[in-house]
C-alpha cells in the first residue's frame, strides 16, 4: 500500500532534505570550479532554493548572479548553467550520497524581485497608514 502525504502538494521531508543536500553541494561546486564558458567566468552564483521531484530524480535549482538584478542577467546565467548541467551532475554525483544523482534544471530565481515588490508596497504611505492603525 502506498503511503499518502499528509499535505498534498507540499514537499516531503525526504524531498526537503535532498534539496538542501543538493543546494549545499552545488553551491560548493560552483564556488570552486573554473568554467570555460564565458557566460560563467567570474560570476558568483547565488543558489536560492532546490526543489526535488518526489522520486528525487530531478532537481529544479533556482539561481541568480550576485550583484546583477537584471532579468537578462538571471536568464543568461540559467541558460549557461543548463549547458553545463551534465558536467555539474557528474561533479555532484561524487559529492552526495543519494541512490540516483538527479537531473539538474537551472531556473532564474525571481523571488528577490517579489520580495522587493512586497517591501515597496508595505512602504507605501497608504498601506503604512493602515498597518499603523492596528
Amino acid at each position: 500500500m502506498a503511503r499518502k502525504s499528509s499535505s498534498p502538494g507540499l514537499p516531503s521531508q525526504r524531498q526537503l532534505r535532498a534539496g538542501e543536500l543538493v543546494r549545499h553541494a552545488i553551491s560548493d561546486i560552483l564556488a570552486r570550479e573554473d568554467f570555460r564558458d564565458p557566460d560563467l567566468k567570474g560570476i558568483i552564483v547565488t543558489v536560492g532554493e532546490v526543489r526535488c521531484s518526489p522520486d528525487l530524480r530531478h532537481a529544479n535549482i533556482f539561481v541568480s548572479p550576485l550583484g546583477d538584478d537584471s532579468e537578462a542577467g538571471r536568464a543568461k546565467l540559467a541558460e549557461a548553467l543548463n549547458r553545463a548541467a551534465s558536467f555539474l551532475r557528474g561533479k555532484l554525483g561524487r559529492e552526495i550520497e543519494l541512490k540516483f544523482t538527479p537531473q539538474l534544471h537551472f531556473i532564474a530565481d525571481r523571488s528577490y524581485d517579489e520580495a522587493t515588490a512586497i517591501d515597496r508596497l508595505l512602504a507605501d504611505p497608504r498601506v503604512r497608514r493602515d498597518l499603523d492603525q492596528e
